[in-house]
C-alpha cells in the first residue's frame, strides 16, 4: 500500500467522521471518494492505519473513527488552508466597521467567529504596551471629581478623587484645559517626567489638586498587563455535547477562564495556526477537546501589541473550514486595529 493511499483513506474516514458522526466503512469511502480501488483493498488498508494508531473501531462491524493522532496528521496534511470565500470576506470586513473602541471590536468578532465556525470561539484582548492619552475629562461632583481618561485606541477609565471642600469651576475648567493641551497623544512614560513641570504652572493653591489629579491621570494610562478574555457560542458546544465522555470540566474551564488564558499564554507570536487536539493540550479540561488558535496585532497609535483568539470545539471538527476562518479573522482584525 502507498503512503499516499493510505493518507487518501485516513483523510476520507476524518471528512466522513466530521460530517456524520458514524463510524466509516470501507463500502462508504469506496462509493463518496475517488481513492481508485476496492472497498476490499480499502478495507486492508484501513487495517494498517488502525495498526499504526491514527483510527480505531469503536465496537465489532462499525466502521472506523480517527484517533487523536490521526486527526494530527490529517491536520498536518493540510499544505494550505483554503482561505474564505469572497463574500465571506466581505462578510468579515463589513461586520468590524463602525466600531469605536476596543472592547466593541473584541465583542464583535467573538460574535463572528462563534458565527462563522459554529464553535466556542474565544478572543484575548490585546496588552497594550503603551497606551496614549485622547482626552481627560473632570466631573465636579461637590467635594469629589471624577477623573475620565479615554485612550486613543478607544479605552475609557475612571477614577474617583474625594478633597475637603469642593472645587471652583473655574480651577476645574483650567485643569482639564492645560492637562489636554500638554499631554494629548502622549504615554504615561512620557508625561510622568513632565509632571513637575506642569505641577509649577499651577497657582499654589491648586496644586495639591493638580497633583492627584495628574497621579490618577498616570495610572489609568498604564497598562495593568492584566489578560482579558471574551467568549461566545456556548450554546454551540451544549449542542455538541454528545462528542465528549464528559463535558463538565470543559464548561468549567471556559467558566473560570484560567485555563484559556494559560493555553494563549503557552502560544507564542508565531503568524501561522497553531491546532493542539485532545490529548495534546497540556490541560486536563481540554483532553476531549481540539483548540484551534491564531494571533493578531496591534500596531500605531495605541501601542505594541499581540494576542490570541481561537475556536475551542470537539475533536471532532471541520478543521480545514475552523482553520481558514481563524486565520482569516485574525488577519481582518489586525488591519482594522492598525487603521
Amino acid at each position: 500500500m502507498s503512503d499516499d493511499r493510505r493518507l487518501d483513506v485516513l483523510c476520507a474516514i476524518v471528512s466522513e467522521y466530521v460530517h456524520t458522526r458514524e463510524p466509516v466503512g470501507s463500502k462508504v469511502i469506496a462509493q463518496q471518494h475517488d481513492i481508485g480501488v476496492s472497498s476490499a483493498t480499502i478495507r486492508n488498508d484501513m487495517a494498517l492505519l488502525e495498526e499504526a494508531g491514527l483510527i480505531y473501531q469503536p465496537h465489532t462491524s462499525a466502521g472506523r473513527v480517527p484517533t487523536d493522532k490521526g486527526y494530527r496528521v490529517f491536520v498536518d496534511s493540510l499544505a494550505s488552508v483554503k482561505p474564505m470565500s469572497g463574500p465571506e470576506r466581505n462578510a468579515v470586513e463589513s461586520f468590524l466597521t463602525d466600531s469605536c473602541d476596543i472592547d466593541e471590536v473584541v465583542a464583535k468578532t467573538v460574535r463572528l467567529l462563534a458565527q462563522v465556525t459554529r464553535q466556542v470561539a474565544v478572543v484575548e484582548y490585546p496588552t497594550l504596551v503603551r497606551e496614549r492619552l485622547r482626552r481627560c475629562e473632570l466631573v465636579d461632583l461637590g467635594p469629589r471629581l471624577l477623573v475620565i481618561v479615554v485612550t486613543l485606541s478607544g479605552h475609557v477609565e475612571e477614577r474617583m478623587l474625594e478633597f475637603p471642600a469642593p472645587l471652583a469651576p473655574e480651577t476645574i475648567t483650567l485643569l482639564r484645559e492645560q492637562l489636554n493641551a500638554l499631554w494629548e497623544g502622549r504615554s504615561a512614560e512620557e508625561i510622568l517626567p513632565r509632571i513637575d513641570e506642569a505641577l509649577s504652572a499651577c497657582p499654589p493653591a491648586q496644586r495639591m489638586i493638580a497633583e492627584a489629579v495628574c497621579t490618577a491621570l498616570v495610572d489609568l494610562l498604564q497598562a495593568t498587563g492584566e489578560s482579558r478574555i471574551a467568549i461566545a457560542g456556548m450554546s454551540n458546544l451544549a449542542r455538541g455535547a454528545i462528542d465528549f465522555r464528559d463535558i463538565a470540566p470543559l464548561l468549567d474551564a471556559l467558566e473560570e477562564q484560567v485555563v484559556l488564558m494559560r493555553l494563549f499564554a503557552e502560544l507564542g507570536a508565531d503568524d501561522d495556526i497553531h491546532v493542539s487536539i485532545g490529548t495534546e493540550n497540556p490541560h486536563d479540561a481540554l483532553i476531549e477537546a481540539s483548540v484551534v488558535a491564531g494571533t493578531y496585532r496591534s500596531f500605531g497609535q495605541s501601542g505594541d501589541g499581540l494576542a490570541h483568539l481561537g475556536i475551542v470545539g470537539p475533536t471532532r471538527m471541520d478543521y480545514a473550514r475552523t482553520m481558514s476562518a481563524v486565520r482569516a479573522v485574525a488577519a481582518y482584525l489586525t488591519r482594522f486595529l492598525d487603521r
